[in-house]
């Protein structure tokens, strides 16, 4: 039996993650469980997991959490806030811990279960985008795994196995294009409702309207370049609308081996979850005579400009990719709230990039301190224009 932790547990990939989980007999232990301020959700998986201790974002939610455990007599500890996730993050018993945070939230958690010799099945893409290289060190050195979650991710993993990675010459990593790819509609017009009507996946809010951008493809393409100890320039985006291919990975004779399933977030997360196994998924099977045909296209790197400032970032390197992708997630909150319109968020973190002093640095403080500047800065660039 494998103790686990979940961060983000009442998220999209938390929820299917305790779904696969419940389906199991005595494989996995659910010891901790951390969530944002989805407390009646959490309630149900405080009732059916039994966890030692659970966390969420405020303490007035973790009051009413304790209280709720006190009345039923459930032994459940209660946490709140950053150093809440952290605990979640360490609990001695547990062996792995599932991060599904959205956002640069997940980087101090991760970098604690890591410290803490936990393994770590990983679906923050963020966090390795802001302090991959140092991550992935910290982990070699505890001599602990980062298994990747992310569909495209999990099936770069699968088809290098256990070849040579000097033998890599090329990855290709796929991208359903998002539900604007083909649109000649005008980006100044999109609504949210439009940039969340995703055509293959459902997902948290932030991911949608970063795959609506192609920022996610962009932040997909460093977090492979970190996890695998590939150069960006072996890293090729390919717009694949079925979504059945999740990525491939080209070898130094010509081979290309790719991996294939329906798309359901079921199956990367039960291989990170299992892995050395594999364990019957409960997912539909594929049928390639029922799909008819898969397609792949070359990204307009003009049209969608964030996937091109995310690959100039990653050229740069430094605090470059940090300040980006906290930019990004400014200006997708602010045009989730109605602040701004769609085609402003590449306007918006590129103005923040453009503003920033790249810094080469050891130290995650300091590239915690530079994302909390773009955070800063991409707030006043939208009061500036926009108010």
């Amino acid at each position: 039996m494998k103790n686990l932790s979940i961060l983000g547990s009442t998220g999209s990939i938390g929820v299917q993650a305790l779904d696969f989980i419940a389906k199991t007999k005595n494989e996995f232990k659910i010891c901790g469980l951390a969530a944002g301020s989805n407390i009646e959700l959490l309630k149900k998986q405080i009732s059916k997991f039994k966890p030692s201790a659970v966390s969420v974002f405020s303490q007035d939610n973790a009051e009413k959490i304790q209280k709720w455990c006190k009345d039923r007599k459930y032994k459940t500890k209660v946490f709140f806030g950053e150093d809440g996730l952290i605990k979640i993050a360490t609990i001695k018993e547990v062996e792995t811990v599932l991060s599904a945070v959205v956002g640069a939230t997940g980087l101090q958690p991760l970098v604690a279960a890591i410290d803490s010799d936990k393994n770590v099945a990983l679906a923050n893409k963020e966090s390795l985008v802001m302090a991959g290289s140092l991550i992935m060190k910290r982990a070699k050195e505890k001599n602990v795994s980062v298994l990747p979650v992310d569909s495209e991710h999990s099936a770069i993993f699968q088809c290098i196995g256990k070849e040579n990675k000097k033998s890599i010459k090329r990855i290709l990593l796929t991208a359903s294009g998002g539900p604007f790819y083909k649109s000649n509609k005008n980006f100044e017009d999109i609504t949210v409702e439009d940039a969340l009507a995703h055509p293959t996946w459902k997902m948290g809010k932030k991911i949608t309207i970063d795959s609506a951008t192609l920022m996610n493809k962009g932040l997909e393409a460093i977090e492979a370049s970190v996890l695998f100890d590939v150069p960006m320039d072996k890293i090729e985006i390919v717009i694949h609308p079925q979504s059945v291919v999740h990525s491939m990975v080209e070898f130094s004779d010509g081979c290309v081996m790719a991996q294939l399933s329906n798309p359901d977030m079921t199956l990367p997360i039960q291989y990170a979850l299992s892995y050395p196994e594999r364990k019957n998924c409960y997912i539909k099977r594929l049928d390639l005579t029922s799909v008819g045909k898969l397609e792949f296209f070359k990204p307009d790197f003009k049209k969608f400009k964030c996937l091109d400032i995310a690959y100039k970032c990653a050229v740069v390197g430094g605090t470059a990719t940090a300040v980006m992708s906290a930019a990004n997630e400014i200006a997708v909150k602010s045009f989730l709230d109605g602040k701004i319109k769609f085609n402003d968020i590449p306007e918006i973190v590129q103005k923040v990039v453009n503003n920033h002093k790249v810094i080469k640095t050891k130290d995650i403080n300091k590239i915690i301190q530079a994302d909390l500047w773009a955070r800063k800065t991409a707030e006043e660039k939208i009061a500036e224009i926009f108010f």
